[in-house]
C-alpha cells in the first residue's frame, strides 16, 4: 500500500503529531466506549503518544474532544515528560506501580491500557525485572477486575521460528527464551489469571518491535550504517511497525477485550530481511554497509493473519518507514539513544 502521510517528519514535534494522530478505526472504538482512559506506565517510549492518541481520539459526534478524562500514569522520571502530557490534555499522575498502596488509590476508570514493564537491565538486575513483569500486572488487575483492560507484551515469549515459514501464532505454545521473555509470559500469565477468576476482559498485545525514527530496529541498523559500526546478521529477518499504527491497534482492541484474553500479535506484515535493510540505508546514507555474522535458519518472527484480519492495514508500510528512518538519521535529527538488542539470539538484555 501507499502511505498517506508522507513526506518524512521534519521536527519532533511533527514526529509526534503523526505518532499520536488517530485513524478513524480508533475513534470510532472510543465513540463507542465512553468513560475515562487509564493509561498505566505511560512514560516509557511509547505510552506518551499513545496517551495523546487516546485524547486526540475521545470525541463527540461532531469531533470535538468529550468530557472523559484520559489518565496517564507513570513515574515520570524525564524532565518536563509530566508536563508535556498535560498540556495536550492529557491528566498525568505520579505514581510507582510497585507500590501496592499506590495502586489502590488511582482513579476509577472503565478502559486501562496497561504499559508498564522492564527490559533493559535484565541480566544486571533479574529480580526487578520480574518484579516489574509479573507483580505490578497483577497489582494492577486487582485494582480493576471489571475494566476493560488492553496489556501490552511481547513477541519475545515465542520461540525463534524457520526464516522461511510464516512466523508464531497466536495459538503457538509459548516457549521463551532468557528471562526477561519468561517474566513477560509471567505477566501475560497475571492478566489470564485474572480474567479467568474474576472475569476481567483483557486484549493481549504481543508487540513485535515498534519504531518512531527516535528508536527501533530500523534505527539500530540505520545508526550502524552511518557510524560504520558492524551489523549482525545472526538475527537476519525481523518484523517492525510504525509506533503510530501500533498505538492505534492497541486502543481499538478495547473493542476486542475477552475473557479469557484475546491475544494478537502486533506488528507489520512485512518479513525483513536486516541485511536488505543495511544495504538500502547505505544507499540513502552514502555509506559502505559492514556485517558480521551470516543469516540463520531461525529468527524471531511473528504471524500477522489475526491482526489483519480484525483491524484496518498499518497506514505506514514498511518500504515508507525504512524512508522515513533513513532520512531522520541521515540528517542528524535527535536519537533516544536506547538500542533494541535485536541481535540477541540469547535473550539476555
Amino acid at each position: 500500500m501507499t502511505s498517506t502521510l508522507r513526506p518524512a517528519p521534519d521536527s519532533v514535534e511533527a514526529l509526534e503529531e503523526l505518532l499520536s494522530r488517530p485513524r478513524p478505526p480508533t475513534v470510532d472504538v472510543l465513540r463507542a466506549l465512553p468513560g475515562d482512559i487509564m493509561v498505566l506506565g505511560a512514560g516509557g517510549k511509547m505510552g506518551p503518544t499513545l496517551a495523546r492518541m487516546a485524547r486526540r481520539a475521545a470525541t463527540d459526534a461532531d469531533g470535538r474532544p468529550d468530557a472523559r478524562r484520559v489518565i496517564a500514569v507513570s513515574r515520570f522520571t524525564e524532565a518536563g515528560a509530566a508536563e508535556a502530557l498535560q498540556a495536550a490534555g492529557v491528566e498525568p499522575i505520579v505514581a510507582d506501580l510497585l507500590d501496592p498502596q499506590a495502586v489502590a488509590t488511582l482513579p476509577d476508570a472503565p478502559s486501562v491500557v496497561f504499559m508498564a514493564g522492564q527490559k533493559f537491565g535484565t541480566a544486571s538486575a533479574p529480580s526487578l525485572t520480574w518484579a516489574m513483569n509479573t507483580l505490578v500486572p497483577s497489582h494492577c488487575a486487582a485494582r480493576y477486575p471489571a475494566a476493560r483492560i488492553v496489556a501490552f507484551s511481547t513477541g519475545n515469549v515465542y520461540p525463534l521460528m524457520p526464516v522461511d515459514g510464516p512466523g508464531s501464532r497466536e495459538v503457538d505454545a509459548p516457549a521463551p527464551v532468557g528471562e526477561y521473555a519468561a517474566s513477560c509470559l509471567g505477566r501475560e500469565r497475571m492478566f489470564e489469571y485474572a480474567s479467568v477468576h474474576a472475569g476481567t476482559k483483557v486484549a493481549v498485545v504481543r508487540l513485535n518491535y515498534a519504531t518512531d525514527l527516535r528508536y527501533g530496529v530500523l534505527v539500530d541498523i540505520a545508526t550502524r550504517v552511518r557510524d560504520g559500526q558492524p551489523i549482525d546478521l545472526a538475527m537476519g529477518y525481523v518484523n517492525t511497525i510504525w509506533q503510530g499504527d501500533a498505538n492505534a491497534i492497541a486502543l481499538e482492541c478495547l473493542a476486542h477485550v475477552a475473557s479469557p484474553p484475546y491475544v494478537v500479535n502486533v506488528t507489520g506484515p512485512e518479513r525483513l530481511s536486516v541485511r536488505e535493510v543495511a544495504l538500502r540505508m547505505a544507499a540513502r546514507l552514502g555509506r559502505e554497509p559492514r556485517f558480521v555474522n551470516g543469516e540463520a535458519r531461525d529468527a524471531l518472527l511473528s504471524d500477522t493473519l489475526r491482526m489483519n484480519a480484525d483491524f484496518s492495514a498499518p497506514e505506514v508500510p514498511a518500504d515508507t518507514l525504512i524512508e522515513w528512518v533513513a532520512h531522520w538519521v541521515g540528517t542528524d535529527r535527535p536519537l533516544l539513544g536506547k538500542p533494541t538488542k535485536f541481535e540477541r539470539r540469547d535473550g539476555r538484555f
